[in-house]
C-alpha cells in the first residue's frame, strides 16, 4: 500500500482537511500517532501535536512526553504537553482506569482545539482499532449503534458531556470541533510497515500487552483464534461497521421526520410524543424515538440496554392510562389520555459514575465471563492466577473486589436489595448487620438504595455491594486456596 497517495485520497474524498488547515494532533508516541503526524505534515497540513501524560507508568509516560516533545521540536512543530492525574480521577468519578484515561484524553484534545481555535482533532485509530471496537459490542450485545463502531469523523459536541479536563473540569464544546479518525480503513500492519519505510521513531506502551483490560484480551487472544476460522475477520468487521453506519443513518433521517411529526413538547427535562401517532410507527422507530429522548432529558447517558428500551415499549404500545415504566439515570415513561412523555420530573436521579440494576432484578453471573447490566455497564468475572494480599488489600477503585473462589462454589449473582437483607461488612469481625443500616451508614441517598447491585453467592450471602464493601464471607487471606477477580467496566465511549 502506497499509504500517503491513499492518506491523501481518504482526505480528499471525505472532506477532512484542506491544505494549510490546522488540526491538533493526538500524539502518543506510538507508530499509529506518528505515522498520522508525519502523514499529515506531508500533506501540507499545520498539525498542532498535543500529548496527555496520564499520571500513571512512571518513567516509562514521562519518556514518552519527553518523546513527543523532541519529534515536534525536531519537526518544528507548536505542542501542548499536559500531565494528568487520571487515577486520582478514576477514583473520585468510580470509573475504571481505561475509561477515566479515555474521558480526559479527549477531554484535553477538545480543550486544545479550543484554546488554539482550531476546529479539527485528528486521532489515529486503525483498522484493527476498528474491528476490536465493533467485535466488543458485538459480545456485548450491541444493536445497529453500537455496530457503527467509530466513525471517520464524529462532532466533538456528541461526545462533551462525558469529557473533563486534565484538571479534573468537566469540558463543554463551545465550538463546533470535529473529531477525525484518517487511517480508519488502514491496518495496523501497514502503518507499521510505513514507519519502519520512513524511518520514524516510535514508542511502545507495554500496557498493551496487559490482557486483564477487555480490549487487550480481544487484540491478543478473541481475533488471533478468530483469524484461524477466518483470516479476514477484521476486514469483515471493519465492512459490517461500514454497513451499519449507512443503514442507521437512514434510521436517523426517518426518526428525524418522524419525530418533526409526533413531538409536542421537548423540554429541558422532559419530551412529550402524541400517543396514538407514536403507537403506529414501525417498531424500529419506536424504539429510536424514545432512545432519542433519553437522550434529550439526559445528555450523559450512555446507549440504553435492551431490555430497559423493550420494557418501556411495551407499556407505551399497550399501557393504559397513567402505564409507566423506568428508563436509565432516573428517567420515566408515562402514558397519558393522549400523550407519551419520557421525564426526569418524578423519577430517581441516579449518577452515571457507577452502575445500577432495576429494582427487583436478579442476573446470574457467569463464572468466569461477562455480564452487562440493563444501563450498559458490564461485570466481568476472571479467575486469578497469582495474586497478592498486599497488593489487594491496598486496591483503591471501588469497581475492582478479588474474592475467595470457595464463596462462589453454589453460583454467583447480581440482585437489587430484599426485605430483611442482612449484610456482614469486611471489617467487622463477621457480624451482621442490616443491609438498609450498613448503606444508612454508608450515606448512600434513599432513593439509590433499591437500584443497587449486590453480588451475592448461591447460598444467599452477599459478598460485595458493588462499589462499596466486601463482606466477610468474599475476603482473600493467607489460606485462600483459589481467588477470582471482578471489575465493573462503564461503558465505552467511542
Amino acid at each position: 500500500m502506497n499509504l500517503l497517495a491513499h492518506f491523501q485520497k481518504t482526505l480528499y474524498q471525505q472532506r477532512l482537511l484542506q491544505p494549510s488547515e490546522p488540526v491538533v494532533v493526538g500524539v502518543s508516541g506510538g507508530p499509529d500517532s506518528v505515522a498520522l503526524l508525519d502523514l499529515l505534515r506531508r500533506v501540507g497540513v499545520h498539525p498542532h501535536v498535543a500529548h496527555l501524560h496520564h499520571g500513571l507508568r512512571g518513567a516509562d509516560a514521562d519518556a514518552d512526553a519527553e518523546f513527543v516533545i523532541a519529534l515536534a521540536t525536531q519537526w518544528g512543530l507548536p505542542y501542548t504537553v499536559v500531565r494528568a492525574e487520571v487515577p486520582a480521577y478514576a477514583r473520585q468519578a468510580g470509573l475504571a482506569f481505561e475509561e477515566a484515561a479515555r474521558r480526559m484524553r479527549y477531554g484535553f484534545l477538545l480543550q486544545t482545539a479550543q484554546q488554539m481555535h482550531i476546529t479539527s482533532v485528528a486521532v489515529g485509530h486503525h483498522a484493527d482499532d476498528q474491528a476490536e471496537t465493533v467485535l466488543m459490542h458485538l459480545l456485548r450485545g450491541a444493536g445497529p449503534a453500537g455496530l457503527r463502531g467509530m466513525a471517520p469523523v464524529t462532532p466533538f459536541e456528541t461526545l462533551a458531556p462525558l469529557l473533563v479536563a486534565p484538571d479534573g473540569v468537566p469540558v463543554s464544546s463551545t465550538a463546533p470541533v470535529k473529531l477525525l479518525r484518517p487511517l480508519l480503513d488502514v491496518p495496523r500492519a501497514a502503518i507499521e510497515a510505513y514507519c519502519s519505510a520512513q524511518g520514524l521513531p516510535t514508542r511502545f506502551d507495554r500496557s498493551n500487552l496487559d490482557t486483564t483490560f477487555f480490549r487487550n484480551r480481544l487484540r491478543h487472544e478473541t481475533l488471533p483464534y478468530l483469524m484461524e476460522l477466518n483470516p479476514r475477520i477484521a476486514e469483515r468487521l471493519c465492512r459490517l461497521a461500514e454497513v451499519m453506519r449507512a443503514d442507521y443513518a437512514l434510521l436517523e433521517q426517518l426518526v428525524d421526520t418522524a419525530w418533526a411529526a409526533l413531538i409536542l413538547e421537548a423540554r429541558p427535562d422532559a419530551v412529550v410524543f402524541a400517543l396514538e401517532g407514536w403507537r403506529v410507527q414501525p417498531l424500529a422507530l419506536q424504539r429510536m424515538l424514545l432512545r432519542r429522548a433519553a437522550l434529550h432529558v439526559r445528555r450523559t447517558l450512555r446507549d440504553m440496554d435492551f431490555a430497559h428500551v423493550e420494557a418501556a415499549v411495551r407499556v407505551a404500545q399497550s399501557g393504559a392510562t397513567g402505564a409507566a415504566a423506568t428508563l436509565p439515570r432516573g428517567l420515566m415513561l408515562r402514558v397519558g389520555y393522549t400523550t407519551l412523555s419520557i421525564s426526569a420530573e418524578t423519577a430517581v436521579d441516579l449518577p452515571g459514575t457507577r452502575p445500577w440494576l432495576i429494582p427487583g432484578s436478579r442476573l446470574a453471573l457467569p463464572v468466569p465471563g461477562e455480564l452487562e447490566l440493563p444501563d450498559g455497564w458490564v461485570v466481568s468475572v476472571s479467575p486469578e492466577k497469582t495474586w497478592d494480599l498486599e497488593a489487594i488489600a491496598a486496591n483503591s477503585n471501588l469497581l475492582v473486589a478479588w474474592i475467595d473462589a470457595a464463596a462462589a462454589d453454589a453460583g454467583l449473582s447480581l440482585r437489587t436489595r430484599e426485605r430483611g437483607d442482612r449484610f456482614r461488612p469486611q471489617g467487622l469481625g463477621g457480624v451482621a448487620a442490616r443491609l438498609s443500616d450498613f448503606l444508612i451508614n454508608a450515606r448512600i441517598p434513599r432513593n439509590w438504595r433499591d437500584s443497587l447491585p449486590l453480588l451475592v453467592a448461591g447460598t444467599g450471602e452477599i459478598l460485595w455491594v458493588v462499589g462499596l464493601r466486601l463482606g466477610e464471607t468474599a475476603l482473600v487471606r493467607a489460606q485462600t486456596a483459589a481467588v477470582l477477580r471482578l471489575e465493573v467496566h462503564p461503558p465505552p465511549v467511542l
